[in-house]
């Protein structure tokens, strides 16, 4: 059983910056990243990264975002910066094993316009 703990989340202007950490219990987590579902639309992959390091990036996000990881400690964090409203939503926090994937209970980032 893998539980994650999200936090980071806030209300931000356009333009501003948020970090977004996630913890994550048990073992043999190969990778974690991000999803987040904006208002009224489907959920989607914002960021992940395994745990040799390969990272991947929604295309809305690429220049924007930054994914890291610490392989020790079962941490991810989510560097955003130059916010836009349409980053606004419900983010989440994943962990894949080799035959599963768990998700956070969400974080919810507001960007103002």
């Amino acid at each position: 059983q893998v539980q994650l703990v999200e936090s980071g989340g806030g209300l931000v202007q356009a333009g501003g910056s948020l970090r977004l950490s996630c913890a994550a219990s048990g073992r043999n987590i190969v990778g974690m990243g991000w999803h987040r579902q904006p208002p009224g639309k489907q959920r989607e992959l914002v960021a992940a990264i395994t745990d040799n390091g390969s990272t991947k990036y929604a295309d809305s996000v690429k220049g924007r975002f930054t994914i890291s990881r610490d392989n020790a400690k079962n941490t991810a964090s989510l560097q955003m910066d130059s916010l836009k409203p349409e980053d606004t939503g419900i983010y989440y926090c994943i962990a894949l094993k080799t035959v599963s994937v768990h998700f956070g209970q969400g974080t919810q980032v507001t960007v103002s316009s």
